[in-house]
């Protein structure tokens, strides 16, 4: 994504004001559409929101033979009929501005339902082409497509791909370069359309009921299935995967595994991480010496700036790198949206919608990505629910510190196999704790300040279960979220490391201003069940999580610099010294999950919401919620 108004940008808006051509891709969510975007533009490609909207876009250049054409993906959209954003702003550009061709995608494997919203396209749009994506999946599965029939039912050239391997893309450009040269026609076939005005609010469901009628008659001419039963294996695992009984279990035993392998994964390459960043700390070091810089200078830019990013970078990216693949995996084969649908009578329960179970799940990989994710949800209630809730979701730079609380209520044991597995089980009792959690706040939102009727249901497809491409997909999960997650808290990361180590080594009176800091805080902190030290390490952390645990440490020994702990059971040694005992971890733990979300979520959420009423509320009303529940653990702790 470019920056706002930089050079690349508006060279990247000129180009695409000097194409030839415009064509503008447009389909069901879930066809692949996307990934013929990626095939025609590569790398010549742009991403922001529509003008005004939080929806997503996405345009780029594709050059095919000697004319340049600017290509538009519009959002994944089931009707033309207006429900959710995406489908507001989706159908809105098809009517109202003009292109030389519409590309629509459709999935081969249910082309009859999305054969309906072609059809819709095709009533105010002529110049099209259907492309029939995932052919092969189809072939696999006994489906038989005649095209030329296809074709001449609608009037328009229909083409066959696999976009994920390539195959059919030459034809589909070739007949778009036709298309748009007018070397081919294409002729409305006036039957299908007659007295049909998909725009006509009034008329829209009966249009809509007309033109599935049509579609389901085209399909049966054009469609021939070969298998009985071509979903059979999907349903049979549905049976399992979305029951009563059995749906709930087997999505906690899932995360439970992805906890436990991002746990115990990602300790070896962070220690290998850290281990190759403290050699180079030493060799800079040297440099600065060599170069006779200013001790002060060197503190500052060594112990606190280069030490801040790089405990960020080893402590962060490696469980990041673990889980975020093999979350899009999950994604990729398709069993997300049955969390989705496994949980979304609770969420209905609580006035919110059921997609927000998905921006949940989001959050667990990052909070931010999760209030990006809450776009999907059409109603501005909801959606606001969504995004203030979500910060519930202990994300992934919350993770390292949880674990470390968690292996102090085994009186430090060190994390040997078996305490793995221990740990991960009571990092899913406390994610299922955050999750009931999400449902009280969503509950009480939405009685009483957000109060709105909640919607009626939503649309959710369960595409076929599917085999991921899985090279592509975690290398496109690296690149897309880790990395781009990683970049953004290295950014607050930096200015962050300077602060600690200005505060921690700046002294009044032989007393550092960390240290009248955290005496300040102490009677608050004592009443909470917390100490000076831990306050001040969440408030230094708000720009990075991964950096309180180490704040702590610095503050207790007072060494003016970020110390990293060689293993569990020293840090257990270090915390209990100073005055550390079951409640404190539990109210540390509270803290850690109800305290306010990181500096790059709140700005996530101030773009997301546009208020800055919502954004402070955000912010805090989770810190007052984690005051209160550790003053309640305080006092409880202190009569028994």
């Amino acid at each position: 994504m470019f920056a706002r108004n930089s050079t690349k940008e508006v060279c990247f808006e000129n180009e695409l004001k000097t194409a030839d051509y415009q064509i503008v891709l447009a389909g069901n969510p879930n066809v692949g559409k996307s990934t013929v975007f990626n095939a025609l533009t590569g790398m010549k490609q742009h991403t922001g929101n529509w003008t005004g909207k939080t929806v997503e876009s996405a345009s780029g250049i594709a050059k095919i033979k000697d004319k340049a054409f600017s290509v538009v993906d519009l959002p994944g959209t089931y009707s033309m009929l207006s429900f959710s954003a995406e489908e507001k702003v989706a159908a809105s550009y098809l009517a109202n501005n003009e292109m030389e061709c519409v590309v629509i995608v459709v999935d081969a494997n249910i082309i009859e339902r999305n054969l309906s919203f072609a059809l819709q396209v095709l009533s105010i749009k002529k110049n099209a082409i259907l492309c029939i994506n995932l052919c092969d999946e189809a072939k696999k599965n006994g489906i038989s497509i005649d095209t030329d029939e296809l074709s001449l039912n609608l009037g328009i050239p229909v083409v066959c791909t696999c976009a994920t391997k390539s195959k059919g893309l030459n034809e589909l450009k070739n007949t778009i370069y036709d298309i748009c040269t007018q070397k081919k026609k294409c002729y409305r076939v006036s039957r299908l359309y007659e007295d049909i005005d998909i725009l006509d609010d009034k008329k829209h469901k009966t249009n809509v009921e007309k033109l599935s009628e049509q579609s389901e008659r085209i399909c049966s001419k054009c469609v021939t299935y070969n298998k009985e039963d071509i979903n059979d294996r999907s349903l049979k695992i549905d049976k399992i995967l979305t029951a009563k009984a059995t749906g709930i279990p087997i999505m906690l035993l899932m995360f439970a595994l992805l906890f436990w392998i991002t746990a115990v994964g990602a300790n070896y390459p962070s220690e290998w991480l850290s281990m190759f960043f403290g050699f180079l700390k030493e060799k800079l070091y040297l440099l600065f010496d060599f170069l006779n810089a200013p001790s002060f200078l060197t503190g500052l830019i060594i112990d606190g700036v280069y030490t801040t990013l790089t405990w960020v970078v080893s402590v962060m990216l490696p469980p990041m790198a673990i889980f975020f693949p093999l979350f899009s995996l999950m994604e990729a084969s398709g069993y997300l949206p049955r969390i989705a649908f496994n949980l979304d009578k609770f969420f209905a329960r609580c006035g919110t919608h059921g997609k927000q179970s998905l921006t949940m799940a989001m959050g667990i990989g990052c909070n931010a990505c999760g209030v990006t994710g809450c776009r999907i949800i059409k109603s501005n209630h909801e959606r606001l629910i969504a995004i203030i809730t979500n910060n519930f979701m202990p994300c992934n730079g919350r993770f390292p510190m949880l674990i470390a609380l968690i292996i102090m209520l085994f009186a430090g044991s060190s994390l040997t196999l078996v305490s793995s597995f221990e740990v991960a089980a009571i990092l899913l009792l406390i994610i299922v704790l955050c999750v009931l959690i999400t449902f009280f706040v969503s509950k009480i939102l939405s009685s009483t300040i957000i109060k709105s009727e909640s919607s009626e249901g939503f649309s959710l497809e369960l595409p076929p279960y599917r085999k991921p491409q899985i090279l592509k997909t975690i290398a496109r999960s690296f690149l897309d979220r880790t990395l781009f997650v990683l970049f953004r808290a290295v950014i607050v990361a930096a200015p962050a490391g300077a602060l600690i180590w200005l505060l921690a080594n700046v002294n009044i009176n032989d007393i550092s201003l960390l240290k009248y800091c955290t005496d300040f805080l102490d009677p608050f902190g004592h009443i909470i069940g917390l100490d000076g030290v831990i306050i001040m390490a969440f408030i230094l952390g708000f720009p990075a999580n991964e950096t309180v645990i180490p704040i702590m440490i610095m503050s207790y020994m007072a060494s003016g610099t970020l110390v990293e702990y060689s293993s569990y059971q020293e840090l257990f040694n270090l915390f209990t010294a100073n005055g550390w005992t079951i409640t404190t971890v539990i109210c540390t733990m509270i803290v850690c999950i109800m305290h306010s979300p990181c500096s790059t979520t709140v700005l996530t959420i101030k773009k997301e919401t546009k208020s800055l009423k919502w954004t402070l509320f955000s912010t805090f009303m989770p810190v007052v919620m984690g005051i209160v529940c550790c003053a309640i653990v305080s006092v409880i702790a202190s009569i028994f």
